[in-house]
């Protein structure tokens, strides 16, 4: 096993609610659960699904994001300032169908008014033996999928003028995560992968942006973010095309933002989406400079289908043609529950696709 993060086997972070679970989630809702009701059928479902994951072997473990209801749900509330609207894209899939989903909108001055992950985190860390890992949305998520309407004017003038507020949200959660001890967080991003993408470079344009301008002032905000924490944290920053019941936001290979993505943003690790076609070749791998790690995301979350051990081992081999070897780690391409939804996959399904991870990092690195 690694002797830091990321490890050999890793997953991104949500992880399948089991019935329970979801049922408790309706029923808070609907006010037929009680919050301290509530918070009991989510502690023990965090107890669970800690022990699955140190079950089949992995160093690493998170909470499954079992108390959210989407991955950047939580911060509604916590952080004044935000609430939810329409987004202006959509989620496809393959075969044509469209799915319309709710993003954050900046109606007000954002200021941290609680803990945002911090209780999170502390249970996480009390239930595990591996280490703990904490997921956060990345502070483009905010803006990207409402785009010119996301922000109110009476807020602020632009987006330069909100991240400069919401990525002190960021420095103040991260200081309170450390003091805690977290030593191993993620940011889940997907507007710069969004990027990628030349149909939504093309809606970007016409609803009268610049996409290469906002990637700089997303990397800005990203690097903002992470600026104060300790030396001796772990931040890594997957990369995601959308994932929500199976469907995506967007395609296309890494190369369109690779230089600047891999040679700009301070973090120590990329956990990059690699289970299909639709996110390229591994050519862009060779820009990644070689302070930084490479978690490939080449199993899927979203399909039934188990890969093996043989063809995952031959597809790291050919991405070590661009990165060594040594850098790389292996996990899925997304977490297996960015809502509540969850992807249509089964939690055998589940369990048997970390295992797999587990088996074929101990395959191609020795241990996991």
């Amino acid at each position: 096993m690694a002797s830091a993060p990321p490890f050999r086997a890793e997953h991104v972070g949500s992880l399948l609610r089991p019935k329970a679970l979801t049922a408790a989630f309706r029923d808070h809702a609907a006010g037929k659960l009680s919050d301290q009701e509530f918070a009991v059928i989510q502690d023990d479902a965090i107890r669970d699904v800690v022990a699955l994951q140190q079950s089949v072997g992995l160093g690493m473990v998170t909470d499954g994001e079992f108390r959210r209801g989407s991955y950047w749900g939580h911060f509604i509330g916590p952080v004044a300032g935000l609430s939810v609207k329409e987004a202006v894209y959509r989620f496809r899939d393959e075969h044509g169908h469209e799915q319309s989903f709710i993003a954050p909108h900046v109606d007000g001055k954002v200021q941290r008014s609680r803990g945002i992950s911090t209780d999170e985190f502390a249970f996480l860390k009390n239930a595990a033996t591996a280490v703990p890992k904490v997921t956060l949305p990345s502070p483009p998520t905010f803006h990207f999928w409402r785009g010119r309407v996301g922000i109110d004017a009476i807020a602020y003038d632009g987006p330069a003028a909100f991240f400069e507020d919401f990525t002190a949200v960021f420095r103040q959660e991260i200081a309170a995560l450390a003091d805690l001890g977290a030593r191993y967080i993620q940011l889940d991003e997907v507007p710069l992968a969004m990027l990628c993408d030349d149909k939504v470079r093309e809606q970007v344009v016409a609803d009268g942006d610049d996409p290469d301008a906002l990637m700089g002032l997303y990397i800005d905000a990203i690097n903002a973010a992470v600026a104060d924490r300790p030396a001796d944290m772990t931040v890594g920053l997957h990369l995601c095309r959308g994932n929500f019941k199976g469907k995506y936001l967007s395609e296309g290979g890494y190369a369109p933002v690779a230089e600047r993505l891999f040679g700009d943003i301070a973090v120590d690790a990329f956990f990059l989406e690699y289970d299909t076609a639709r996110a390229g070749d591994f050519a862009p791998l060779s820009l990644v400079p070689r302070n930084k790690r490479v978690v490939l995301g080449l199993v899927s979350s979203k399909s039934a289908e188990m890969e093996t051990v043989d063809g995952l081992a031959a597809r790291i081999d050919e991405a070590a043609r661009f990165i060594d070897l040594d850098r790389l780690s292996l996990s899925p391409q997304c977490g297996f529950a960015s809502a509540v939804s969850g992807n249509p996959v089964t939690e055998d399904i589940e369990r048997a696709k970390l295992s797999l991870i587990v088996d074929t990092a101990q395959r191609v690195w020795g241990s996991a």
